[in-house]
């Protein structure tokens, strides 16, 4: 078979890898990118962990959950009344097979139409060539290509508990937490972070009694302090049984579920049996079967492959990005890595700043946040400001039937130099946009403070925590 020779190949169709192929490509540079993921006919699904089995199917199914617990608790309030509510969790999964389909196809159509050639199976090094490296494909056709550069972006895999595989029946992964047939009695997450919260969400809603077993003594470490307490209250309120600080021991599939035997923070031992057990104690890069030996890639210890600070590997003409590298396992992240690195290959200056990257959990009320919080400023000795502003005084807030939470500011004390903001509340993974552009071009609180923002709005929340910087809040 024929040798296929590309200026670009990029190794992996997730969100860093099809938008790194896409940049490439419209930048001038003859490109190929390889993806493995299958859908359940057995043809292409690119798009990654992040389309497949990650953030899209997960909104997906938050969003029909919600739609659910609103007309199971809330409609009420406003006049609707309902009578014999029921879930068909069958069409609901469908409906969430049919977003992700979409998004499948759709980076199938920008593939097409910045004429980059794709190609479906597992790419993996071969050896160094003159000019470049030879990659294998190993699907259906088998091909060989020849990258004169090479991006890799091949992701990440859900971390399972030592000694306790993944059987996605009884066992979950985010995978197996997103393909559950039917709303289970008793559903148990090791693990609260962002996909244990979102899919303890998820089920607690439609019916599941909850229960997060967390190994460390707080809620939320990454979170500002005081964004997490009030995120921790929220989600207790709603029926979910969060327990911090335990020790996990022996985990046993029976014929009726899973047996969790762990230790309370207090020294206690106790035994949880549920139906569903998911497992969500974080990711690990996805370098197995890369073939990284063969040309002398170098990976660190966790399997991650090394790169500098604009993403280039020891190797010549060798860049890596998103999951598979330092740094946070975010799909934005990988998608402005795979910009940076398509823009440097081409000699330009591509930008990424860690420091300005948004987080968000998609749970009720949503969390979002950037920069730094309150206690990493306190630990550094740094001198600031705080202002906040709670979502009970937004007009738009309370018409929404959704006052929970607040939005927070923290600001330099001599500059007033934004430093972090952090919401917890309605629609927090969209206001959080106004304060990463707000950081971006190193705006202060009171520039925030001084915009006009549309009323009654959330967004005015923002405004209002900004003010409160300065302690001259208008509505509070």
């Amino acid at each position: 078979m024929a040798i296929k020779n590309f200026d670009v190949v990029v190794i992996g169709g997730g969100p860093g890898g099809y938008i790194a192929a896409i940049r490439a490509a419209q930048l001038g540079f003859n490109t190929a990118c390889i993806d493995e993921w299958k859908n359940d006919k057995g043809g292409p699904a690119p798009g990654g962990t992040c389309t497949n089995v990650g953030c899209i199917p997960s909104k997906a199914l938050l969003q029909s959950s919600e739609h659910y617990e609103q007309a199971a608790h809330h409609f009420a309030d406003h006049g609707i009344g309902l009578d014999n509510l029921s879930i068909d969790v069958k069409k609901m999964l469908a409906r969430k097979d049919t977003v992700v389909k979409q998004n499948n196809d759709g980076i199938l159509y920008l593939f097409k139409k910045n004429k980059i050639s794709f190609f479906h199976g597992r790419g993996s090094f071969v050896k160094a060539v003159e000019g470049g490296y030879e990659v294998a494909v190993a699907g259906a056709a088998n091909d060989t290509l020849v990258g004169k550069r090479i991006v890799v972006a091949t992701g990440s895999n859900a971390r399972a508990l030592p000694g306790v595989p993944f059987d996605e029946d009884k066992i979950l992964s985010n995978d197996g937490a997103l393909r559950v047939g039917a709303v289970p009695k008793k559903l148990g997450l090791i693990g609260a972070g962002v996909i244990g919260l979102e899919m303890g969400s998820v089920w607690r809603r439609l019916g599941a009694e909850v229960t997060v077993l967390e190994g460390l003594p707080t809620f939320l470490g990454a979170v500002d302090e005081q964004i997490a307490k009030e995120a921790h209250k929220a989600f207790v309120k709603q029926g979910l049984k969060i327990q911090l600080g335990v020790k996990v021991g022996e985990i046993k599939a029976t014929k009726s579920g899973v047996s969790v035997a762990y230790t309370t923070a207090a020294g206690e031992a106790q035994t949880l049996a549920v139906d569903k057990l998911v497992v969500s104690i974080g990711r690990v890069p996805n370098t197995t079967g890369l073939n990284a030996e063969a040309v002398g890639l170098k990976l660190d210890e966790r399997g991650a492959i090394v790169v500098d600070d604009e993403c280039r590997t020891n190797l010549p003409g060798v860049w890596a990005v998103g999951d598979v590298v330092r740094g946070p396992m975010l799909a934005h992240k990988a998608e402005e890595e795979g910009v940076a690195v398509a823009e440097r290959i081409a000699g330009q200056h591509g930008h990424v700043n860690f420091n300005t990257v948004p987080w968000v959990i998609y749970t009720s009320p949503e969390i979002a946040w950037v920069g730094q919080t309150e206690q990493q400023l306190k630990a550094a000795g740094r001198a600031y400001k705080a202002g906040t502003f709670p979502f009970m005084a937004n007009g738009r807030a309370r018409a929404l039937g959704d006052t929970t939470g607040m939005v927070k500011f923290l600001a330099d004390a001599t500059t007033d130099e934004i430093l972090g903001v952090h919401i917890v509340g309605p629609q927090a993974s969209e206001l959080i946009a106004e304060a990463v552009v707000a950081m971006e071009f190193k705006a202060s609180s009171e520039d925030i403070a001084r915009i006009c923002h549309a009323h009654p709005s959330l967004s005015e929340a923002t405004k209002e925590a900004a003010l409160a910087v300065d302690k001259r809040t208008l509505n509070f």
